[in-house]
């Protein structure tokens, strides 16, 4: 019997030392390093205004629908663009429903940006990202939709690619992907343009 209590005795006692350590202390490291050298993207990279507003998150799309914006990629994410229910629609190359719906959005891309019947649409101006929220574009689809954007606000064509090139991330790493705009930050920068004297 007294093995028994000895052995209920070490195992109570393993239980608590490492709950305190795998649910005490190292969750507390973890915060400390996350908060102490990567504070922005341990907070989810937010945008906020200089009155402190929360604009968004730099790594999350939203729904941009009026000329004067640089619309987004199409998304699949709940009713769009709905964090909670992030995924893509999961419909293969040979879905017939994914054909019809990329055919419309081509038209309707076309349409909008006063584009030939001819003029090649970007993949991601028709196509949703496997989470439903990518908050970027390529440059190409940003260069199809500028002449739009800069009718709808009075501006040169040549400082609206000055504000993309400004809102143009990198390849990850210098040589992993494309470089690439973010839709977010860009409209948030034409907003800020529009309301300097």
């Amino acid at each position: 019997m007294k093995e028994l209590f000895s052995e209920i005795r070490s195992a109570v006692f393993a239980t608590l030392v490492l709950a305190i350590v795998c649910c005490g202390l190292y969750p507390l490291v973890v915060f400390g390093i996350s908060q102490t050298l990567f504070r922005d993207k341990a907070n989810g990279s937010l945008i906020v205004d200089s009155d402190g507003t929360v604009r968004g998150s730099k790594l999350l799309a939203q729904s941009f629908t009026a000329d004067k914006y640089f619309h987004p990629r199409p998304s699949a994410a709940g009713t769009g663009y709905d964090a909670a229910n992030s995924g893509g629609s999961n419909l293969g190359p040979t879905s017939q429903k994914l054909n019809d719906a990329i055919k419309d959005r081509i038209d309707a891309y076309r349409k909008e940006n006063g584009l030939s019947g001819s003029e090649l649409v970007p993949a991601d101006a028709v196509t949703a990202s496997g989470s439903g929220l990518d908050p970027h574009i390529s440059l190409r689809n940003a260069e199809l939709q500028t002449p739009r954007v800069a009718k709808a606000r009075a501006i040169s064509d040549e400082k609206m690619r000055r504000l993309i090139e400004q809102n143009t991330d990198g390849r990850d790493f210098g040589v992993l992907g494309d470089p690439r705009v973010n839709v977010l930050r860009l409209n948030l920068a034409l907003d800020t343009l529009g309301s300097q004297p």
